[in-house]
């Protein structure tokens, strides 16, 4: 008995190392795994992001982007069921469409992310622990930036693409005149894009652009109108590609 309760302290002592050891190494992906990333990012230029009220309109306005040509895309953490419907197209669109999760605001919902099969992280601010959490795992993560000095220290944090949240005055003169005095980093402008303007942010400096309320038009979500969906999906790519792929910096 005295060998079965010495036995069960000593494991009793190890075992918060080994759990330690453990959560520093959970969900870790590869190196090629985070470059196929951000080659996705640089050849495709631009990413469908979507938040709506309901779940039911999720799936639907989600599929009539992807009909419209978008290759990559991001549910948000603040559309119902959204983890569920993130799990259901990574399932249906695995080597296809790119399939991200964002409004991330700790590493618990970057972990529910990545188990539901997300394949990059999106926060609306700047988190540092987050940043961290991600880098240490080959996970990209594209953090919200709305100055130059958190778009510089989202970088240093280990971000590889940095997110441009809320919109800033200037749009893509404001983009130019950043990226050129900052050449390391490679910004996302989200807010702010439109179906018309996101080449011209592309061709000032952006890596790559995300696309939300011109292209998921909340009426048109609201009357079940999901061609029109599909519609400003095809026009914003057609601007897209025009530009052509981005230029990595490695």
């Amino acid at each position: 008995m005295a060998l079965r309760l010495s036995a069960s302290r000593v494991f009793s002592r190890t075992t918060p190392s080994i759990r330690a050891m453990s959560s520093a190494t959970d969900r870790v992906k590869t190196p090629e795994n985070y470059e196929a990333v951000l080659d996705k990012f640089a050849e495709i230029r631009a990413c469908a992001v979507l938040r709506t009220a309901t779940s039911e309109a999720c799936p639907k306005a989600m599929q009539a982007a992807i009909d419209g040509g978008f290759k990559i895309v991001e549910f948000t953490l603040t559309t119902p069921d959204c983890l569920s419907h993130l799990s259901d197209f990574r399932t249906k669109y695995d080597g296809d469409v790119m399939v991200g999760c964002g409004t991330i605001m700790n590493t618990e919902d970057a972990e529910n992310a990545i188990d539901a099969g997300s394949e990059f992280i999106i926060t609306p601010v700047m988190l540092p622990d987050v940043i961290e959490w991600c880098a240490e795992r080959n996970i990209v993560c594209v953090p919200g930036c709305q100055t130059p000095t958190e778009l510089i220290n989202a970088y240093r944090h280990g971000a590889p693409l940095q997110k441009l949240f809320p919109g800033v005055a200037g749009g893509p003169m404001w983009v130019k005149a950043v990226s050129s005095a900052l050449p390391m980093l490679s910004i996302n402008p989200t807010s702010g894009v439109d179906l018309d303007n996101a080449g011209e942010y592309l061709s000032h400096g952006a890596a790559s652009v995300g696309l939300v309320a011109p292209l998921f038009d909340p009426v048109a979500i609201a009357n079940g109108d999901f061609d029109t969906i599909a519609q400003n999906a095809e026009k914003v790519m057609a601007n897209v590609r025009a530009v052509g792929p981005y230029q990595r910096k490695k």
